[in-house]
């Protein structure tokens, strides 16, 4: 099994949107995807409760996938990308490391 955790730094405004409301956007779009694309076997979304340090990344993905191919065939899916390019819209950065659980 493969576990994918993506983590975004996001643009304090964008799209209109305070980063909070932006964050909340990415939650439910991401949330949308698990009853569509079957190679999501878990999906967890979070807001980073801590500002303290502010180069932290403001929210995170894990999402777990069956395999690399599983997890191709993810970020791959046409509704994925549609969630994704909105994300790059309103980040400043992303990190992502995917490893063998």
């Amino acid at each position: 099994m493969i576990r994918h955790i993506v983590m975004w730094k996001l643009k304090d405004e964008a799209l209109g949107k305070t980063k909070k409301e932006n964050i909340a956007i990415i939650k439910e779009k991401l949330y949308a995807l698990k009853p569509i694309i079957p190679e999501i076997l878990s999906m967890e979304v979070h807001e980073n409760v801590n500002d303290a340090d502010a180069v932290a990344s403001d929210a995170v993905l894990i999402m777990d996938a069956e395999d690399l191919q599983a997890l191709e065939r993810y970020k791959n899916h046409p509704e994925h990308k549609k969630v994704s390019a909105f994300v790059k819209e309103v980040r400043l950065s992303r990190t992502a490391v995917d490893y063998i659980i």
